[in-house]
C-alpha cells in the first residue's frame, strides 16, 4: 500500500512539474520541466536521505553514546535492522526518520531532545520513528520532501524569468502565458504542500500507535510530545518548509492561518489518542 502510495505521489509531483513548466514556458518549458522531474525522481528516490541529513548537518552518533544505544535496543524490540543514528546540532527539540527501506534507514534527533526529555520520553519519540521505518512511511516523505523543495525552486526561478521578461511570448513554442505563468508561481508552492498533508497527517496517528506499542507505553511518548510542543514554539529553528513533514513535530511555529496548512495533526488530538491507549 505504502509502495502504491509512493509512485502515486512521484506521479502527482511530477504532473505538477510539467504543468508548471508549460504555464511558464509552453511545450519547450514543458519538455525541460519533465527531463527535470525525472531526474528528482532519481535523485528522491537513491539520495533524498542523504540531502535531508546534511541539509541539518547530521553527525552520525558515537556507538558508545546513550542515543545510540537506545536506537538499538528499542530496533532489536521492534525487529528492525540497526538503521544509522545521527545528532542535529541545534537546540529546538525535534527528531526525524528518513531512508528507502528499513535496511537503509537512518534516525536523527536534536540536541535540544536529547537533553530536554527523560529516557522514557525519548524512548516514546524513538519509537515513533522507528515506526515510520517498519510501516515504510520514510521514503515517501523523504521524496515528498525533496521534490516539494524543487517545485518551490521551480517557482521562484519563475519569479526570476517573469521580472527579467520570461514567458512574454503569445507563441506557446517559444513560452507560456505571463498570467498563467504568475498563477503558478503563487499556487505551485501551495499545491506541493497540500500533497504533503496528505500524505502526512494521517500516518502520525499510525505512527504515534505503534510507537507507542515498540516503547511499551503511551505516556512515554504523550509526555514527550507536550514537551516538544513548548520547545519548538520557546525555541525557533532554521528548518526547510518542504521537510517539516519528516519531524515528530513541526519544527515551524504558528498557529492562526499557518496552522490550517500544518503537515501534522492537532497535538491535542494526538496526545488524546495515546492517553486512551491500553497496552
Amino acid at each position: 500500500m505504502n509502495t502504491m502510495r509512493t509512485f502515486v505521489l512521484m506521479a502527482a509531483l511530477t504532473a505538477l512539474f510539467v504543468f508548471i513548466g508549460n504555464a511558464l514556458g509552453g511545450q519547450r518549458g514543458m519538455l525541460m520541466a519533465f527531463v527535470f522531474a525525472m531526474f528528482m525522481n532519481f535523485i528522491s528516490y537513491w539520495f533524498s536521505d542523504k540531502i535531508v541529513l546534511k541539509m541539518y548537518r547530521a553527525q552520525e552518533a558515537s556507538p558508545s553514546s546513550e542515543l545510540y544505544g537506545l536506537v538499538r535496543t528499542l530496533a532489536t524490540r521492534a525487529n528492525l535492522p540497526m538503521p544509522k543514528v545521527y545528532l542535529i546540532p541545534g537546540d529546538q527539540p525535534n527528531a526525524f526518520a528518513t531512508g528507502r527501506n528499513p535496511q537503509n534507514s537512518a534516525v536523527a534527533a536534536t540536541e535540544g531532545i536529547t537533553r530536554m526529555l527523560t529516557r522514557e520520553e525519548l524512548s516514546g519519540v524513538i519509537g515513533h520513528e522507528l515506526a515510520h521505518i517498519k510501516n515504510r512511511d520514510i521514503l515517501t516523505g523523504t521524496i515528498a520532501a525533496t521534490l516539494a523543495g524543487a517545485i518551490s525552486m521551480l517557482a521562484q526561478m519563475g519569479q526570476f524569468a517573469m521580472i527579467f521578461g520570461g514567458g512574454r511570448s503569445s507563441d506557446d513554442d517559444r513560452g507560456g502565458s505571463p498570467i498563467v505563468g504568475l498563477i503558478m508561481i503563487i499556487v505551485a508552492p501551495i499545491a506541493a504542500l497540500l500533497i504533503q498533508m496528505a500524505i502526512s497527517r494521517s500516518r502520525e496517528y499510525v505512527a504515534d500507535a505503534d510507537g507507542a506499542r515498540i516503547a511499551g507505553n503511551p505516556h512515554y511518548l504523550s509526555q514527550a510530545l507536550q514537551k516538544l510542543q513548548r520547545g519548538v514554539e520557546q525555541i525557533p529553528m532554521q528548518a526547510n518548509p518542504s521537510t517539516a513533514h519528516m519531524f515528530i513535530v513541526s519544527p515551524l511555529s504558528g498557529g492562526g492561518l499557518a496552522s490550517l496548512f500544518s503537515t501534522h495533526p492537532p497535538m491535542a488530538e494526538r496526545i488524546a489518542r495515546l492517553e486512551s491507549m491500553r497496552l
